[in-house]
């Protein structure tokens, strides 16, 4: 059964830095993109960053140039090295994994269940 896990969430100042790691294990179709999210307290969940199998990423205009998405692929490992810590940052950071059992299925969503982030003097 797949599984996602997060680690890495605390308090830090802000301009300070945390990374964060999200581990899935099971069975995983080596094509998918590992994402992750940001809830602020009282807001909707948000894409921040994406990274695909094939390299390819994404980020939100809030994080580009602050935070760094990246992979291992054995195992299926996520990183968010999010760096110059803003108070806005503060929330639960989740990680998804979006895949398929196959080319023929349809795609399908591995939930972690989150970290928390506190950014304040």
């Amino acid at each position: 059964q797949v599984q996602v896990a997060e680690s890495g969430g605390g308090s830090a100042p802000p301009g300070g830095s945390l990374r964060l790691s999200c581990k899935a294990s099971g069975i995983i179709f080596a094509i998918n993109t590992m994402n992750w999210y940001h809830q602020a307290p009282g807001k909707e969940r948000e894409l921040v960053a994406s990274i695909a199998s094939s390299g390819g990423f994404y980020y939100a205009d809030s994080v580009k140039g602050r935070f760094t998405i990246s992979r291992d692929s054995a195992p299926n490992t996520a990183y968010l090295q999010m760096n110059s810590l803003k108070p806005e940052d503060t929330g639960v950071y989740y990680c998804n994994l979006n895949t398929r059992k196959s080319l023929y299925t349809s795609l399908m969503d591995y939930w972690g269940e989150g970290t928390l982030v506190t950014v304040s003097s």
